[in-house]
């Protein structure tokens, strides 16, 4: 697979001093700063238009930090949203496939945008795809439409298309783009995966339980309480529990919807998901887990920037807003002001050993100072990648026993609660 831009991330994240912008900053006077890569930016006819497909080569130019020929990417939305519109990820992924052949095989963009719309089969794509050939004909860029759904596609994939219309490698970054969201596409459905054998027991055992408590028990009971036999605890216990459900049942569920939507409001407020987020990091189950998910995207989104030629500074806070976890945001969000300041990306990694493992600070170091910063985050993201993967079936292989014994015991305590009475009676004749 072609990359879609010259090595040119692999260079432009190399630190040189004096700290400005457009430059990550050096941080040891004796390294020597490489020499400044950058994409020259194509004149204005030669961008990539509606109507036609120029391919434009990415050039090196020796140029002072600060004559380069930048342009800031804006990550700020500027339109309003626009509501109940949800593209899932396995539709991006197909999205950006088909428009790369369209495009690849000599149709127009807008060709190509109208192609896609005639054959998806979900709505709220259609919708998108319409408002963006509409605006296409107009001779709008396809990222300026984009940007209109940031809340759909993301500040990952908008600015993988900015990039690409500058660069005219439109395809190559689809291309690109396509396999990278399917590794994280991948990545979700293990998780998700390993999870549906313990639900399902989860499920069953509830179901069983709410059979006997609102069918069986209401008319064995009574059968125990004429025979005037003095009741086990246990039996006692479900008697009481069988009670309440019948008398206080509707209550009960109306007591258990009210606190699931005030925990869901309760998660709105970010504060209250930060010190969530943060907990789960420290829960000795799921610790390894939360840093190896959240390190994947991270070096994988940020290597995919760098080798776009996105600069440092905003791949990493782009990479921030992509990632759901709010402790992750913040140390990124914190680290790319600090490269601003002249400090190494690596050096703020390394003070966070909790959230950020030694070993990707290492990586990441050896990457600043050799020029490779862009093939060691993606190798760091199949590392990482792997782990989860081999956590996810450990997991599996720990909880399905660990359910299936709390379903035993949930059942054979029901058990016991009738064996008993039933001994005592058969004990009495």
């Amino acid at each position: 697979m072609n990359n879609p831009v010259s090595n040119q991330g692999n260079n432009q994240v190399k630190p040189s001093a004096p700290p400005q912008e457009g430059v990550l900053p050096q941080q040891a006077p004796e390294q020597t700063p490489p020499r400044n890569v950058s994409a020259q930016a194509p004149p204005q006819e030669k961008l990539l238009r509606p109507e036609e497909i120029l391919s434009q080569e990415t050039t090196t130019s020796e140029t002072k930090p600060q004559e380069r020929p930048s342009e800031k990417l804006e990550i700020k939305q500027t339109w309003k949203k626009p509501l109940f519109l949800n593209v899932s990820l396995q539709e991006k992924i197909l999205f950006s496939k088909h428009m790369a052949i369209a495009i690849k095989s000599g149709m127009s963009l807008i060709d190509s945008i109208r192609l896609i719309e005639k054959q998806t089969k979900s709505k709220s794509l259609k919708k998108i795809l319409n408002d963006v050939s509409e605006n296409l004909t107009r001779g709008v860029f396809l990222s300026t439409v984009l940007e209109k759904y940031e809340n759909v596609f993301g500040n990952l994939f908008i600015n993988i298309i900015k990039i690409a219309e500058a660069s005219g490698t439109l395809p190559e970054n689809l291309n690109y783009l396509a396999s990278e969201l399917k590794k994280k596409h991948d990545l979700r459905k293990k998780i998700r995966g390993a999870m549906v054998y313990p639900i399902i027991i989860l499920i069953m055992t509830i179901i069983i339980v709410t059979v006997m408590v609102l069918f069986v028990f209401p008319k064995i009971f009574p059968l125990f309480e004429s025979l005037d036999v003095e009741l086990p605890l246990t039996t006692k216990l479900l008697l009481a529990f069988s009670n309440f459900i019948r008398d206080y049942g509707f209550w009960a569920a109306g007591g258990v919807v009210v606190f699931v939507i005030g925990v869901r409001t309760l998660f709105r407020v970010k504060s209250v998901r930060y010190v969530y987020h943060r907990f789960l990091i420290g829960v000795p189950l799921f610790h390894r887990a939360v840093i190896a998910f959240n390190m994947a995207n991270m070096t994988r989104t940020m290597a995919l920037l760098l080798r776009s030629g996105v600069h440092i500074v905003d791949a990493t806070k782009i990479s921030a807003n992509s990632l759901t976890n709010l402790v992750y945001q913040r140390e990124l969000n914190e680290a790319a002001d600090q490269i601003r300041q002249g400090i190494y990306f690596s050096k703020h990694l390394s003070e966070k050993p909790r959230i950020f493992p030694q070993i990707a600070a290492n990586m990441i170091a050896i990457g600043e100072n050799t020029g490779n910063l862009t093939d060691n985050l993606f190798y760091l993201a199949e590392f990482y990648e792997a782990d989860l993967d081999d956590f996810v079936k450990n997991l599996s292989s720990i909880l399905e026993p660990i359910l299936l014994l709390f379903m035993g015991v949930i059942v054979g305590f029901i058990a016991l609660s009738f064996i008993t009475p039933l001994y005592q009676i058969t004990k009495g004749f």
